[in-house]
């Protein structure tokens, strides 16, 4: 099984209701800006792991798990559907309790990076640099297509509720690493058992469970509005690397209703933007190729202007 090379520490923060599990490694440090990765859509913050391994340069570094995610957990009951807004909330006040009035470093993945781009727009002062990986956004949407969304999502809703729509449970750790492999086959075995038992957990009866809440999977009621993504990444002030795999994840969900090119040519809209693309990977560039996303993330980081 991997070993991890930098062991991250563990604590709850009390946010909005929630207990937020965050995990770090380093300590503050005066003279540089915290590092902040969130995670994408039914990951976890353990999975950045194999990246801080590759970091040549020593940083406090700050991973929370997302509501609905990991060893986040709420004081009631759980939600039946998720918002983009309640995230932007949650960053803005973990950023307060951990780097006060201090500008963070941020990369965000997939989902992750879509929050991060909104986020970076919104408060734009409390970023120094954006890494956004594969964050995406979503295909652009017609108001005329609002009636059929909302009558979607309560269809959703009361097929989460009649317990219809859970995610799959696996008799063993090893079924998890099996799927993790099968999802992503550029995963060696090695990462895979270990990040299998950051993904998932046994319940009661011994069955593994992912950490993920199957209300995420219920759809979003509002319609993605390009037009106001557009407008909030133009409020973005801090530089931005928009990094893509060389695998077309873009192609394979959508069928060419949403293409990266028009990803490519959305992300112009920042004011300040490089781009750059991870070889031999996929959607999972962080499992795929740790080495060469530290090093992209690091010499990012480390320039001037």
């Amino acid at each position: 099984m991997y070993q991890a090379q930098k062991p991250s520490r563990s604590e709850f923060v009390p946010i909005r209701h929630l207990q937020y599990h965050v995990r770090q490694w380093g300590q503050p440090d005066a003279a540089q800006p915290p590092l902040v990765l969130v995670h994408g859509w039914m990951d976890v913050s353990a999975s950045w792991q194999f990246v801080v391994d590759a970091l040549r340069t020593e940083r406090w570094i700050i991973a929370p798990d997302w509501r609905g995610f990991g060893l986040t957990k709420g004081d009631g009951p759980a939600p039946d559907s998720y918002w983009m807004p309640d995230y932007l909330a949650d960053l803005d006040l973990l950023l307060d309790h951990y780097a006060g009035e201090r500008a963070v470093d941020l990369v965000g993945h997939s989902m992750g990076g879509n929050i991060a781009m909104v986020y970076g727009g919104v408060r734009p002062q409390r970023i120094r640099r954006l890494v956004n990986l594969e964050g995406f956004g979503m295909p652009e949407t017609r108001p005329a297509q609002a009636p059929a969304r909302y009558a979607q999502w309560m269809d959703e809703l009361k097929t989460l509720h009649r317990g219809e729509n859970g995610l799959k449970g696996y008799p063993s750790v090893e079924g998890v690493a099996q799927r993790l492999m099968k999802t992503n086959p550029r995963l060696p075995r090695d990462k895979a058992d270990w990040l299998a038992r950051q993904w998932a957990a046994p319940n009661e009866a011994g069955e593994w469970r992912i950490l993920g809440d199957a209300a995420h999977k219920v759809v979003s009621a509002n319609l993605y509005r390009l037009d106001e993504a557009l407008a909030v990444y133009r409020c973005i002030s801090a530089p931005v690397l928009s990094v893509t795999a060389s695998d077309d994840s873009l192609s394979q969900w959508w069928k060419g209703t949403y293409t990266l090119d028009q990803y490519k040519e959305r992300v112009r809209a920042v004011p300040t933007l490089q781009s750059a693309e991870v070889l031999d990977a996929g959607h999972m560039m962080h499992h795929d190729q740790p080495v060469e996303l530290a090093r992209l993330i690091e010499a990012f980081f480390d320039a001037r202007g």
